[in-house]
C-alpha cells in the first residue's frame, strides 16, 4: 500500500503477467476491450443499474482501479473517484476506453433494451472475471427490481460469487527451460474495411443438445468441432479451398483455473493455436477436423500450459530483467507482440457453461460477449452457454461476410438449428 496525505492509505496492486501486454499496445482502433452482456426478459432501468453497481463495485477490488505508470512497470492504484455513469449504449462495442472520460476507470456499463453490457480492458482481467463481476451486479439489480423476492433471497454477494485477486501465474509457475515463439506467418483475413470503431457483430444462437450429438458423432468435443468448422470456412470461404504457404492459425484461449485449483479474479488464462496447412488441393471437412482437434488436443494438457505461462513468469521475476526502464521494455515487447501477431489468422473465445443463482435465472434470457480487433485479426469469434442455449458471436471490422456464412451453412448441414441476429453492419 502507498501512503497518501498523513493518514490515508491507498491500495496498489501489480499487473498479472499476461495483463502487462495490454497498456503497451492499446490505442483507437486496437482496443483491446472485450465485452460480456446478459438479456434479460425485461427492459433494463438505468436507475437500477446505477444503484446496483454502486453497490456491488466496492467489493471488487480490481475493478476499482486505474493505472498508473511506473518506472519499471505499470501499475495498478484504487480509484477513489466516483462510480462510473452508467448510460444507454450509443456506440459500437468495444470502442478504446479513456479512463479521462470515465472517472479513470477501465470498465464501462451499458445498457440497451433488455440487454446489459460490460466492458472491460482486458489488463484488469479475463471473461471469467467479468463475468463473475456482471452476475453479481445482475442479482443485485433484478433484487432491486423485483420486490417480490425481498424475504426470500439475501440482499449479499452470492455464495459462488469469488473475490480472489490472487496472481495466479506467480503462484503456479515453475522454472522452465526458454523456448522461443513460433513465427511462422499465417493466412491474414483482409478485405474492405468498415469505417474506424466500427464492428460487424453476428450472433448465432444454437441448441446445445443438437451441438451436443454432433461432436459427439464426430468424436471431438464441442470447442473442438466449432475451432473446426470456422477453419473450414475460412478454408473455403476466404482461401476458396485452394492450397496456402501459410497455415489458418486459430488462437485458442485456454481457462487455467480448472487446471490449477485457482478462482482468481484476475487473468489467468493462455493461449493455444490450432494449425492448419492446407497443402494439398482439396480437404474434405472431416479431415480439416481431425487436424484441427489433434493440434488441440496436443496442447490442451497441464503439463503443457504450464510451460507456457512458465516461461512468460520466468522473464518477470528475472531480476536482471525488472531493472530495465518501462520504456526500453515497453519497446522490447512491441517488437515481440508484432512478431507474434503475424503468426495468427483469427482468435476463438469460449467461456464455457454459464450457470446464474436461483431465483435470478428465471429472470435471465441469455448471455454473449463480443472480442475487438487486434493487429493481423480482422474476425473473431466468441463461444458460450447458457441453460440451453449455446452462443456464438462474430465481430469484425470487414465487410465481407462470407466466412460467417459458410460457418453457420456447415452448422446446418450437420443438422443444427440456427438463429441468427446481426447489427446490420453487413449488408452483403
Amino acid at each position: 500500500m502507498a501512503k497518501r496525505g498523513r493518514e490515508k492509505y491507498i491500495k496498489w496492486d501489480k499487473l498479472d503477467n499476461t495483463a502487462q501486454i495490454f497498456p503497451v499496445i492499446a490505442r483507437e482502433g486496437m482496443s483491446n476491450v472485450y465485452r460480456v452482456s446478459v438479456l434479460l426478459k425485461e427492459d433494463v432501468d438505468q436507475t437500477a443499474l446505477q444503484l446496483a453497481l454502486e453497490k456491488v463495485l466496492p467489493y471488487f477490488d480490481i475493478f476499482k482501479m486505474t493505472m498508473k505508470k511506473g518506472l519499471f512497470w505499470h501499475y495498478f492504484e484504487e480509484n477513489d473517484r466516483p462510480v462510473p455513469e452508467v448510460r444507454e449504449e450509443r456506440n459500437y462495442p468495444c470502442m478504446f476506453i479513456n479512463p479521462y472520460d470515465n472517472n479513470n476507470y477501465l470498465f464501462r456499463m451499458t445498457y440497451y433494451k433488455n440487454r446489459i453490457n460490460l466492458e472491460v480492458f482486458h489488463a484488469l482481467t479475463d471473461g471469467n472475471g467479468a463475468i463473475n463481476f456482471l452476475k453479481e451486479i445482475t442479482y443485485q439489480y433484478i433484487r432491486i427490481k423485483h420486490t417480490e423476492l425481498k424475504g426470500k433471497v439475501k440482499n449479499s454477494l452470492a455464495s459462488e460469487t469469488s473475490l480472489d485477486a490472487e496472481d495466479s501465474y506467480l503462484s503456479n509457475y515453475k522454472r522452465k527451460e526458454k523456448k522461443t515463439y513460433e513465427t511462422k506467418r499465417a493466412v491474414i483475413i483482409k478485405g474492405e474495411k468498415l469505417l474506424s470503431n466500427q464492428l460487424a457483430i453476428t450472433h448465432g444462437m444454437i441448441p446445445v443438445s443438437q451441438i451436443k450429438k454432433v461432436a459427439k458423432d464426430y468424436g471431438v468435443t464441442i470447442n473442438q468441432y466449432l475451432v473446426a468448422v470456422y477453419t473450414w470456412a475460412i478454408y473455403r470461404s476466404y482461401l476458396k479451398g485452394r492450397t496456402s504457404k501459410h497455415p489458418i492459425s486459430t488462437c485458442v484461449p485456454v481457462n487455467l483455473r480448472p487446471y490449477f485449483g485457482s478462482d482468481t479474479n484476475k487473468n489467468f488464462f493462455v493461449v493455444v493455436s490450432a494449425i492448419f496447412e492446407p497443402t494439398k488441393e482439396e480437404y474434405t471437412f472431416e479431415e480439416v477436423l481431425e487436424i484441427v482437434s489433434k493440434s488441440l488436443k496436443d496442447q490442451v494438457t497441464k503439463e503443457n500450459l504450464e510451460k507456457l505461462f512458465s516461461y512468460n513468469v520466468s522473464n518477470e521475476v528475472n531480476v536482471a530483467l525488472r531493472a530495465i526502464p518501462l520504456v526500453l521494455k515497453e519497446f522490447a515487447m512491441k517488437q515481440v507482440y508484432n512478431a507474434s501477431a503475424k503468426a495468427n489468422t483469427t482468435t476463438v473465445t469460449n467461456l464455457g457453461i454459464i450457470k446464474t443463482s436461483d431465483p435470478y435465472t428465471d429472470y435471465i434470457e441469455r448471455f454473449q460477449a463480443i472480442l475487438s480487433m487486434s493487429k493481423g485479426q480482422n474476425m473473431k469469434m466468441t463461444v458460450l452457454s447458457f441453460k440451453d442455449t449455446l452462443t456464438l458471436t462474430f465481430s469484425a471490422c470487414i465487410k465481407n461476410n462470407s466466412i460467417q456464412k459458410t460457418f453457420f451453412r456447415k452448422l446446418t448441414e450437420d443438422g443444427i438449428d440456427v438463429t441468427v441476429e446481426t447489427n446490420g453492419v453487413n449488408y452483403e
